[in-house]
């Protein structure tokens, strides 16, 4: 199974510029960018077998997740 990934470069390509603007300059975005991506690692890692776990703990981190990127994107766009 391919399991797509999900970092922030992926989801808002064109963003780059303002997403390391950010993450080097906000400390609450750095804070929260590096959270969204520990949490996709263990989703890939949920997603391609490497740790098994009941499919709602799975859906409970891809909700958090979506939080997660919402609140980045929001930040992002308030850049821009």
């Amino acid at each position: 199974m391919s399991v797509e990934h999900h970092d922030l470069i992926h989801e808002f390509p064109h963003l780059r510029d303002q997403i390391h603007e950010l993450k080097t300059n906000n400390h609450l975005f750095r804070k929260l960018f590096d959270e969204y991506h520990a949490l996709t690692k263990k989703i890939e890692n949920m997603e391609n077998e490497v740790v098994a776990v009941a499919t709602s703990v799975e859906e409970e981190h891809k909700r958090k997740r979506v939080h997660l990127k919402d609140q980045l994107y929001h930040m992002l766009e308030a850049t821009g």
